[in-house]
């Protein structure tokens, strides 16, 4: 995530062709003051001139202000700029479960910070946005599967982080964290391209079998992903196997109950 956007300040010209380095490289070179774990959680911006050293929203802060200085009053109003520095660690510190990285990343000396509050307001937003598109989609299936009341898909989506949560403690009770976020980035991942036909139904009318096969489409992909991104935690199929579970003995219980 950290390249994407410093990539884009490069080629915008708001950062100099050699303006970035990667965290785990260089930094006593660039700057030797630098905080080293702070850089790792919130993007440092050394000034090579007065050697002055930014961090984290302070930092993107200052190079938007230099591009747009129209906006520097914005970013200098303090209401404003507090609530951007907890929308950018909401970010920084879920980073690795919005785009995992590889087990073996984890060589480098300076890793990110694990803060427990921020991971639980990652998994309750993520758990309500995908409760809030799942009911709304679940109304075109409408004659596939029983339309539930006005909670059920909260509760499902909620039920299954309980059961995955206490199936990773039984054997890799460290990743339990990483695991929870990873899973409900893939499902409001999946939530979101459920949204895609949710909006265009307005406009387009689409065949009521379009919308259990997209539904199936789209589950096959967030299947997919589990697998990649279990690999990369490094835990098998144990968690893949039991996240299928879960929702195939929900199903069941559904069409039972109705």
């Amino acid at each position: 995530m950290c390249r994407t956007y410093t990539l884009a300040f490069v080629k915008t010209g708001m950062l100099d062709t050699d303006g970035r380095v990667d965290y785990q490289n260089g930094m006593d070179v660039v700057c030797p003051v630098i905080d080293k774990q702070r850089a790792v959680d919130e993007i440092a911006l050394v000034d090579l001139k007065s050697g002055e050293v930014t961090y984290g929203i302070k930092s993107l802060f200052k190079i938007l202000a230099n591009a747009c200085p129209v906006f520097g009053p914005l970013f200098s109003f303090r209401p404003f700029a507090w609530l951007m520095s907890k929308v950018y660690a909401f970010i920084s510190y879920n980073r690795r479960v919005i785009i995992p990285a590889p087990e073996s990343s984890d060589g480098y000396v300076y890793q990110p910070s694990f803060k427990l509050h921020y991971r639980l307001a990652y998994l309750l937003l993520t758990w309500f946005c995908t409760g809030y598109i799942l009911t709304a989609y679940t109304h075109f299936l409408a004659g596939v599967i029983p339309l539930g009341g006005a909670y059920r898909e909260y509760l499902i989506c909620g039920g299954q982080m309980i059961f995955q949560g206490i199936i990773i403690i039984a054997f890799a009770r460290e990743k339990l964290w990483a695991y929870l976020g990873n899973m409900m980035t893939i499902s409001f991942a999946g939530s979101l391209l459920l949204l895609v036909p949710v909006v265009l139904s307005n406009w387009i009318k689409f065949s009521l079998i379009f919308y259990p096969e997209y539904f199936m489409a789209t589950a096959g992909l967030m299947f997919l992903e589990h697998i990649r991104r279990t690999k990369l935690l490094e835990l098998g199929w144990i968690l893949t196997f039991t996240w299928v579970l879960y929702r195939v003995l929900l199903l069941g219980l559904i069409v039972i109950v109705d």
